[in-house]
């Protein structure tokens, strides 16, 4: 691809100052500068948006392929099924990844091997699969964090601190991004609960494996965020790849034409 076509993070006032995944779009579809592009699908929107500023600068631009597919969908009537496959993702894939790096097999597995959830009865059958999932990673952080606590208060704050770190990263790019496109369309009181209960369990989870590490020795104490980081890197990396491969399976099979300057930037289907 040509060397001046770069996604940025965030949105921009001017293409001068930069352009985000959405922004290309509208660039690439003809319409005025904007992260809304008129032609794009609203959850394929905010699934690439999210994705765009969770990720760095340089795994940002794996995004590129995808974008000239997303122009045509905003009346394709195909929303309601890709929001349903990000909750369907949020909690078979991206919660039990979570749930078996901190050790947590058992209920990593029940959630992985529940039927696809496609609509809200299969939503509501997966409730409760999820919220046992969450009350044992919850418990499971308690228990791992309480036995610090007892003798070496400084410890014990430190290792909150860390763990705490570890939740937000585990959240901060493929699971907000899913939510984010989940969200679009199914927002009942049960999507709600489950994007609640895919985040906590996920969170305390990732805080476990952040606890684990830091007590073998594998990270640094300093620089919590970093640390946490290094830790959760192989299994943030490999929810990233299923991610952006939740977003090919949500894109049509062929590329809308483009204009000239965008095949010149290298887009391809």
């Amino acid at each position: 691809m040509s060397s001046d076509y770069t996604l940025a993070y965030g949105t921009h006032a001017t293409p001068e100052d930069g352009r985000c995944a959405m922004e290309w779009v509208s660039h690439l579809a003809g319409e005025p500068h904007s992260d809304e592009p008129a032609g794009v699908s609203p959850v394929l929107r905010a699934l690439c948006i999210a994705l765009n500023d969770g990720l760095d600068d340089e795994p940002r631009q794996r995004l590129r392929p995808y974008l000239a597919r997303t122009i045509g969908t905003a009346d394709d009537g195909l929303d309601c099924a890709r929001a349903w496959m990000a909750m369907d993702w949020l909690i078979r894939v991206y919660t039990p990844a979570w749930l078996r790096l901190a050790g947590l097999r058992d209920s990593g597995d029940a959630l992985a091997g529940l039927a696809p959830v496609i609509d809200e009865s299969s939503l509501h059958g997966a409730l409760g699969t999820l919220e046992s999932a969450r009350r044992g990673a919850r418990s499971a952080r308690l228990s791992a964090f309480a036995s610090v606590g007892a003798v070496r208060p400084a410890a014990w704050a430190s290792a909150v601190t860390a763990g705490l770190a570890g939740r937000e990263v585990a959240w901060a790019c493929a699971g907000a991004a899913a939510w984010a496109a989940a969200r679009v369309a199914v927002g009942d009181l049960a999507g709600d609960r489950s994007g609640a209960g895919a985040r906590a369990a996920a969170g305390d989870a990732a805080a476990i494996a952040v606890r684990q590490a830091r007590r073998a020795g594998g990270t640094s104490r300093s620089g919590d965020r970093e640390a946490a980081h290094a830790t959760l890197a192989p299994t943030l990396e490999a929810l990233t790849e299923s991610a952006i491969g939740l977003l090919e399976r949500m894109l049509p099979t062929e590329t809308i034409a483009i204009p000239t300057s965008g095949a010149m930037l290298g887009m391809t289907g």
